[in-house]
């Protein structure tokens, strides 16, 4: 009995110490620690960075498209080349993907939102770009804080439904169209009700600078494959007449806008220097003035229309004298038709100059006139579908500039002071022999269809058609020019043009 009862004691304080060292060998379950919280301050999609008190939205997109008969992704044929030229050689279709990241920070202080954004865009453009090519640009980066916008953003001279137009192509040529943003200083007061007003000074070099062109030297031809024109910095696509100078003061631009339930009201103004180069090779020749241009707009959106839930219907004016990219845009590089139009179809071409203005020896600067009217509507046929009609006429006048420029043209001048007249026409892409003026206007339709299957994948498809109006009666003789013999005749006509796009874009 005592043996059996030892066994028993034996065995209990065994299993015991087996089980107190099990015990101990157990992990301690520790409190969850909440590594990401949600921000619900500022919309959907924010969180709060760990160890402070600042929100961020961390997104972006892949985006990829097929253009077809287009220049520089999906912008219409305007220059040179061998599709401005209209040869056989030309590109039928390019492609071109892009991915964007971008970022966006809000903290609350005691003076209002402290805010950061910005957006990168990576690009490889399969026509244009070696194989391992592509390149980065910066679209937006800026400090919001107490009312002032520190940074490259939308411009204040635009509407801010500037980057929410129905359509996929960059190649639209009216109103302001910055879709990559100016680098400016700008304060918004708002005053309740939906009311507020900015003021901004925005670093026009080279977004806003349309071009001068000294009339005492030859200027860029049309369709040419070497350029006599002047071009900003290293890009040699951005085309700025001959004659444009420094940078010497900033634009000055502002607005009153108005944002309600059923839409938005904006009205803009700006004023831009032109500064000019010399009248020759140095500063011993001298040179003009500056002269000081302006810009007006007017522009509306209307939202939720009566033919269906997300309608919606935009429309803009602008006037401009002496700042013509204002009226004109088309993006900021000579290809998508920031500086000059040419399209040569068979034995006819058309073309013309987006410039703020134009001088001679000892003048000063004459002043160009653009205006432009576009408006936007886009129909919902259900949540999945959606169908944009867009249109727009732009239109650009050089008064007494005229006579200067056809001059120019038509071989009547020398070259500029120590230049001799035979070397400033053996450096001409070609001749113009005729009448008339360089007045020019483009007009341009289009629609896209849309359809997004499931949230933030979209697929579209765009036509657009656009017609160059010159007012040249006469023939343009080829010097130089790209896939044309030296002698070629062009007679001088108004231009057709059309080009498409396709898209898959996935947003996140």
């Amino acid at each position: 009995m005592k043996t059996i009862k030892g066994l028993i004691l034996g065995s209990t304080a065994a299993l015991l110490a087996v089980g107190g060292a099990q015990a101990a060998d157990l992990p301690v379950k520790a409190k969850a620690v909440e590594y990401v919280k949600i921000c619900s301050l500022y919309g959907a999609g924010f969180y709060y960075i760990p160890g402070t008190d600042t929100c961020i939205k961390i997104g972006g997109a892949i985006r990829l498209d097929t253009s077809f008969n287009a220049a520089a992704y999906d912008t219409p044929f305007w220059q040179g080349g061998a599709g401005g030229n209209n040869l056989w050689t030309k590109d039928y279709f390019i492609t071109r993907e892009r991915i964007n990241l971008t970022t966006d920070t809000r903290t609350a202080t005691e003076y209002g939102v402290l805010r950061t954004y910005a957006n990168i865009q990576f690009d490889f453009s399969q026509n244009r770009e070696s194989i391992a090519g592509g390149f980065t640009e910066v679209d937006y980066a800026f400090i919001q804080f107490a009312g002032f916008t520190f940074g490259k953003a939308v411009s204040q001279f635009d509407p801010q439904w500037a980057l929410n137009k129905p359509y996929i192509s960059s190649g639209f040529m009216a109103g302001s169209n910055n879709t990559t943003g100016i680098p400016q200083i700008a304060y918004t007061a708002s005053f309740g009700n939906g009311v507020s007003a900015t003021i901004s000074l925005e670093n026009a070099s080279a977004y806003r600078n349309a071009g001068l062109w000294n009339t005492n030297t030859f200027i860029t031809g049309p369709g040419a494959s070497t350029f006599t024109g002047a071009f900003y910095g290293t890009n040699s696509n951005t085309f700025l007449g001959n004659a444009y100078g420094g940078n010497h003061i900033p634009d000055v631009v502002g607005n009153i806008r108005l944002d309600q339930a059923w839409g938005t009201l904006h009205f803009g103004a700006a004023m831009h220097a032109a500064t000019p180069g010399f009248y020759g090779a140095n500063e011993a020749t001298g040179h003009a003035d500056d002269k000081y241009g302006f810009a007006v707009n007017g522009a509306v959106e209307f939202k939720n229309l009566p033919t269906g839930a997300g309608d919606t219907l935009k429309l803009e004016a602008t006037y401009a004298k002496g700042a013509a990219k204002y009226a004109i845009a088309g993006g900021t590089t000579d290809t998508s038709g920031g500086g000059r139009f040419a399209k040569v179809d068979g034995n006819t071409i058309g073309f013309g100059y987006v410039l703020d203005g134009v001088y001679t020896t000892n003048g000063q600067i004459i002043q160009s006139e653009a205006w432009s009217v576009a408006g936007f509507y886009e129909h919902y046929w259900n949540p999945a579908w959606r169908t944009s009609l867009f249109g727009s006429y732009s239109s650009i006048s050089y008064g007494d500039g005229n006579a200067l420029m056809l001059a120019a043209f038509q071989g009547l001048t020398t070259g500029g002071p120590g230049t001799s007249s035979s070397s400033a026409a053996a450096s001409r892409a070609g001749t113009f022999a005729g009448t008339g003026n360089f007045d020019f206007a483009v007009a341009q339709i289009g629609t896209r269809t849309a359809w997004t299957p499931v949230k933030n994948l979209t697929l579209s498809a765009e036509f657009t058609y656009s017609r160059l109006e010159q007012n040249l009666n006469g023939t343009y003789t080829v010097n130089s020019m790209s896939g044309k013999p030296a002698g070629t005749l062009l007679n001088t006509s108004n231009q057709n043009l059309y080009n498409g796009s396709v898209q898959i874009l996935r947003s996140f």
